[in-house]
């Protein structure tokens, strides 16, 4: 038992890691995202996105990808998150607003969590294992 509380103790003094992480991998899917919607446009188009909205698609695989690298590295994590709530907002209560909870693929349970993901790191900033964090150590 008190190997668990040690355990627990230790986990508890570490929780801005964890943070961190969740962080980080927002980032990288964030990153992904953007290199697949730029790197195969057609596929995006076979979805039922519009020709004609293929510019809109292009700006939201740009901000996805820069948005998501400046997130996963912690340096500008606030600007990161700040440009793609609008996306994010507009997938949850447009795109997706018409599909039910519990449907297969990319869904509405998806969209909101991201989105509140991205809010969280807007307010609260990037944490621990970070640029920012790594900047301010060295000034100091």
């Amino acid at each position: 038992m008190k190997k668990l509380n040690t355990l627990i103790t230790t986990m508890d003094a570490k929780n801005g890691t964890g943070y961190a992480l969740i962080r980080i991998f927002l980032g990288i899917a964030l990153f992904v995202r953007g290199w697949m919607i730029l790197s195969n446009p057609e596929s995006i188009i076979k979805l039922g996105v519009a020709r004609e909205l293929y510019m809109w698609v292009s700006f939201v695989g740009i901000t996805h990808l820069i948005g998501g690298a400046l997130l996963c590295v912690g340096f500008f994590a606030r600007l990161g998150a700040l440009v793609q709530i609008p996306i994010l907002f507009s997938a949850t209560f447009f795109v997706y607003a018409h599909t039910k909870l519990m449907m297969g693929g990319q869904s509405f349970e998806l969209a909101s969590l991201v989105l509140f993901l991205l809010c969280v790191f807007f307010v609260f900033g990037p944490g621990t294992l970070s640029v920012k964090e790594y900047i301010a150590n060295k000034k100091a």
